[in-house]
């Protein structure tokens, strides 16, 4: 048996351009735990069967739209803290790039577009650091580059 070969912590990493058309992108400090989520709507047609219409129904699905999204958790940075509310008030979308580092050639690398920050929580809890807790979801499907 052949052991499956894995990612490392560090070899998934999201990015985010904070300066329009800077091409600067950084990861959000403070974000240690991130999660993405890649989504189908998929609707079901029933069809029937011509020839015999006693037959039970066939069902058939079709994805009707695609959606990706990602949740981040970790401690409150105070680096990142007036970066997020400005993206959150501002109600604008920004840059975002999920980066695979480890992909293999021709693999995709990185899923990349505009981003709306739709969630920005914070939790204090006596004794420990604040935390935070942030939703992105992508504007349309996010391009998709392979790794050469």
């Amino acid at each position: 048996m052949a052991a499956a070969q894995t990612e490392k912590y560090e070899e998934m990493i999201l990015d985010v351009e904070l300066v329009a058309g800077s091409g600067i992108y950084t990861p959000i400090c403070g974000m240690t735990d991130v999660t993405i989520t890649r989504q189908a709507t998929v609707d079901s047609s029933e069809i029937p069967d011509c020839d015999d219409e006693s037959l039970p129904l066939s069902i058939e699905k079709q994805v009707r739209s695609i959606e990706v999204s990602v949740s981040a958790t970790g401690v409150w940075a105070k680096t990142s803290q007036d970066a997020l509310k400005q993206w959150f008030y501002s109600a604008v979308t920004k840059n975002v790039r999920l980066r695979d580092t480890a992909a293999a050639s021709g693999d995709i690398e990185t899923e990349s577009g505009p981003a709306l920050l739709s969630k920005l929580d914070n939790t204090r809890t006596k004794g420990k650091k604040v935390t935070s807790n942030i939703e992105l979801v992508f504007d349309g499907s996010p391009a998709r580059t392979d790794k050469p």
